[in-house]
């Protein structure tokens, strides 16, 4: 069952981005692109401050997020208690994974919403993920992949059924399911620690499997934490964010958001990203493959959504959007926020700030980033699960 394989962009041929606070992004004044190995700064729209506006009965303090202008952002849904991960189902209603052991629906009448509706799953082992098919709901548990009959009308669900038993706990907890344009179910595993040679080959890695669980082998390796997976609908390729080895410093290495191909090796944790630089002198990165994008070191991008909406402007779409969750190790650290990848003809071209403002000049926080998801009329909901709220980002001119 192959993948339809994504284009391949390589440093050589096409293009690698590196976004962020680099001594060269400095110089230029902006996110870098090399193209060629010729340095252009790439382009930043002015983000405008747009208040968070606070539906009546959500209780929340004010703050502002600084958007595009056109766009706004208001409170969807608060009171949840780490939400991550969600999608719409096939009839319009929202599904949100939360680690506190829940999955929520909400329906279209029941948002805005200040406090959740009675879960529609619970007492799982931290839920970060979920994903269709078949008529099936996929979960990403910690230690298991689990699936559920699920009618998307009624809401009701059947019987826990346990398809990938026995994923390796400890260090990295996520596990991140989607589904092929091929019925292939891929599952990522982070690694266990920050830097070690793993004696379980499905950690730091994108394993593939049949929708029955049958069938595991692995597809990608070398990804320390392959936290975000999507499907690019105009390629059915396989896109991921990873977040890299701490401790190296404040700008290296790069996390990524980049393309996966079967058989591809991304180098951890020997050689370090994006060009490939042995950890230890002596060591040999021959055959590593290069991310299709670097952003800035220790930023932590874990969401990831490609937009298939029309409300938009046209420039928007086929896009992707990035959750950056922000650092804990970086000094001053990384700030959560939303990327922009501007793709022309299915290959990216430059990559901007869209939506900043969750960290305050002396790092801060009152929110934290962390999944997104394409609403049916073209929005944005975007989960934080710091704060246990729900937003949504539309465009209104």
């Amino acid at each position: 069952m192959p993948l339809v394989a994504p284009v391949r962009l390589t440093l050589a041929a096409v293009l690698l981005v590196i976004v962020g606070s680099t001594a060269a992004a400095a110089q230029t004044g902006g996110p870098l692109l090399v193209a060629d190995n010729v340095a252009t700064a790439a382009s930043a729209p002015d983000l405008v401050a747009s208040p968070l506006v606070v539906p009546s009965g959500l209780g929340q303090p004010g703050h502002s997020v600084r958007l595009p202008a056109g766009f706004s952002i208001s409170l969807l849904a608060t009171g949840l208690a780490h939400p991550r991960f969600m999608l719409f189902d096939p009839a319009g209603n929202l599904l949100v994974a939360d680690m506190a052991g829940q999955v929520f629906r909400f329906g279209p009448s029941d948002l805005p919403s200040a406090s959740p509706p009675a879960p529609l799953l619970q007492g799982l082992d931290a839920p970060s993920n979920l994903a269709f098919h078949d008529g099936g709901l996929y979960v990403g548990e910690t230690a298991a992949i689990s699936r559920y009959a699920y009618d998307p009308a009624s809401g009701s669900v059947g019987a826990r059924q346990v398809v990938v038993p026995d994923l390796p706990r400890g260090g990295h907890s996520t596990r991140t399911v989607v589904f092929g344009p091929d019925g292939g179910m891929f599952v990522s595993i982070g690694s266990s620690c920050n830097l070690c040679e793993e004696r379980d080959n499905r950690r730091a890695a994108i394993s593939r499997y049949a929708p029955d669980g049958s069938g595991g082998q692995l597809f990608a390796t070398g990804l320390r934490n392959a936290v975000g997976l999507a499907i690019q609908p105009s390629t059915g390729g396989l896109w991921a964010t990873v977040n890299e080895r701490d401790n190296q410093g404040n700008e290296i290495p790069t996390d990524l958001v980049t393309a996966v191909q079967g058989g591809e090796n991304f180098g951890w944790p020997g050689c370090q990203p994006p060009y490939a630089v042995p950890q230890d002198p002596g060591g040999d990165c021959t055959g590593v493959t290069p991310p299709t994008i670097g952003i800035q070191a220790h930023s932590a991008p874990l969401g990831l959504a490609f937009y298939t909406g029309q409300s938009f402007p046209p420039d928007y779409g086929g896009d992707l959007f990035v959750a950056q969750h922000g650092s804990w190790n970086r000094t001053p650290p990384a700030e959560p926020k939303l990327l922009r990848v501007h793709f022309d003809a299915g290959l990216p071209t430059r990559v901007q700030d869209f939506a900043t403002g969750w960290q305050d000049g002396s790092g801060n926080r009152w929110g934290r980033p962390v999944g997104i998801t394409v609403t049916p009329d073209g929005s944005l909901v975007v989960s934080d699960d710091q704060t246990g709220v729900l937003y949504r980002i539309g465009y209104t001119s």
